[in-house]
């Protein structure tokens, strides 16, 4: 039961206040059907199961969104996680999730001082020449300062909050219990699959909530782009920098959200679009390693028409053999070759029904659609929008890697129009996929794919004579078993055994009723007064037992 996954008592005040906002923002039936609201009035905490606002101008979407920001930063990194989503979640969905901002009152400075001296290995005004205590920006994870170096370097500090550790542990062990929980109990649910969107999550603000992680992706981003000189990427100041606190180079610049600044600053629009989409597209398709949330407040245009880039706290990964589904998956569309287009998709999916002719009608259709349309005229990212549209209505579930890579497609031709109409993201494209297309079917690779191919082939024979002579044995002796492990017989038994239990209960309870009364019309043996004290502890034991199972079933909700 519901109420028995959220018995953690360590939680049980974190969990108030999330059932309490989201009740607050019209989801008192999400509280009710999870169970919430009952688990809380057990505790003593009840909970006011009415809308205490008036949402009706507002659509569901916004709702979330404004809970999401309420809820705090564990909330807010799980927002932007599902903005990512574009396989599960439709267009209106996704510009509410980029609405999430990290941005929230920074702590005073006093507040962190202590845990900032600590990591520093000495007071502030030791370490810095100069430290400006209020700070630039304050995000949800962590807030930023900037600072003057003795050797007169200018650096921005960025340190964690205090606590902030401890906070999003509470709160990642109850979005895994509401995960489990809600795959279990709401069928219509499962497709958004909570508990991959979980670990998911998890996974990311592991890497936030270590900031050196941060400076070693900077780096090794750095590494890779070190033959562009048009782009920047902070240097890090490793001797000042660990888990809770990193120290970088201050990028003096005004940042790509800033159009009236860009104007006033004389850069030139087309070269700064292209040169971003260029520094992008090298990252994801030749290095495998890019910047995952390039939007137009961290990435700075300096002077000279140089590009910045700052916060690595995300980031993608893309494996050469994702590298080359996604270059098919492209080429497929471009060439209007339905076949390949559907082929990539079914492998990206996930087991489960499917009708295949319908999505490869779905898909024609979009092709087809395009058809004639010059080059220079297709727009990558609607299309790949469109794509994912189709993934959408059929439930398919992109890769997690995938729905990223896409997510940031999108949102790099947006920048790239808003710097210049003009801007032209399948022809910046073309060069990437055209490389690496063809590094996949160049000789050496297709080469060392064949030698592995026949390693693999030459182990699975190896094994196969041993693992075929153990299934054999063991059948032989007796022991296959086929284990099969159904969640909602498991329940089903466990309420069987508690009815059960309870309805023994009640036959002991009746028996006792009845022996004690036949007692007490017997004269004789011992007396408390006046009355058969066997009769007054049978009586006793029966109330006992009544009130038990009195408690017992309101406990679980069946007097109600």
């Amino acid at each position: 039961m519901l109420w028995e996954t959220l018995s953690a008592a360590r939680d049980l005040g974190r969990l108030h206040e999330v059932a309490s906002v989201l009740v607050r923002h019209g989801f008192g039936d999400v509280v009710r059907r999870l169970g919430l609201g009952s688990a809380l009035e057990k505790v003593g905490k009840v909970l006011p199961l009415q809308q205490l606002e008036d949402l009706v101008a507002l659509q569901p979407e916004q709702r979330v969104r404004r809970a999401l920001e309420e809820l705090g930063p564990c909330y807010v990194k799980l927002g932007q996680v599902l903005g990512t989503r574009v396989d599960l979640f439709g267009p209106e969905w996704i510009a509410e999730f980029n609405k999430l901002q990290s941005q929230v009152p920074p702590v005073p400075f006093e507040a962190l001082r202590a845990q900032l001296e600590q990591d520093l290995g000495g007071p502030v005004q030791q370490v810095f020449a100069q430290f400006d205590p209020e700070p630039l920006a304050a995000a949800s994870i962590a807030q930023v300062h900037r600072a003057r170096l003795h050797n007169g370097a200018e650096v921005v500090v960025k340190v964690r909050r205090p606590g902030i550790d401890t906070q999003i542990d509470a709160d990642m062990r109850l979005l895994q219990r509401l995960a489990r929980a809600i795959e279990s109990e709401s069928p219509e649910w499962r497709r958004y699959q909570p508990l991959a969107l979980v670990k998911q999550l998890q996974a990311s603000l592991r890497r936030e909530l270590d900031l050196a992680a941060e400076c070693r992706h900077a780096e090794r981003i750095a590494s890779n782009l070190a033959d562009e000189p048009q782009i920047v990427v902070p240097a890090v100041h490793w001797p000042l920098t660990g888990p809770r606190v990193n120290v970088q180079a201050f990028i003096d610049g005004v940042p790509l959200c800033d159009e009236p600044g860009l104007a006033a600053a004389g850069c030139d629009r087309r070269a700064t679009a292209r040169l971003g989409a260029q520094a992008v597209l090298r990252m994801m398709f030749t290095d495998g390693f890019f910047h995952a949330d390039p939007h137009g407040g961290n990435v700075f245009w300096l002077t000279g028409d140089r590009l910045a880039l700052i916060d690595f706290g995300m980031v993608g990964r893309l494996s050469e053999s994702r590298r080359a589904q996604l270059v098919e998956l492209m080429q497929g569309l471009v060439v209007q070759d339905t076949a390949a287009v559907v082929e990539v998709l079914l492998g990206w999916a996930e087991d489960g029904e499917l009708d295949e002719d319908a999505l490869a009608q779905d898909i024609d259709g979009l092709v087809d659609s395009y058809h004639g349309v010059p080059l220079g005229q297709l727009r990558f990212g609607q299309l790949l929008s469109e794509v994912v549209g189709i993934v959408r209505e059929h439930r398919l579930v992109l890769p997690a890697d995938l729905a990223l890579v896409i997510k940031v497609f999108v949102t790099l031709e947006g920048m790239g129009r808003r710097l210049d109409p003009d801007f032209d993201m399948a022809a910046e494209a073309a060069p990437f996929l055209r490389r690496t297309l063809l590094a996949r079917y160049s000789p050496r690779a297709m080469a060392r794919r064949s030698r592995q191919a026949a390693a693999d082939a030459m182990s699975l024979l190896q094994a196969l004579p041993k693992e075929l002579r153990q299934l054999l044995q063991t059948a032989r002796r007796g022991r296959f078993h086929l284990h099969i492990d159904v969640d909602r017989l498991k329940r089903f038994g466990e309420q069987v055994e508690h009815s059960a239990n309870r309805l023994t209960v009640g036959i002991v309870t009746a028996a006792l009723i009845i022996g004690s009364s036949i007692v007490m019309t017997v004269s004789g043996g011992p007396t408390l007064f006046g009355l058969p004290i066997f009769g007054l502890l049978g009586f006793l034991g029966a109330g006992i037992a009544g009130v038990w199972l009195i408690y017992s079933i309101w406990r679980s909700g069946g007097g109600r």
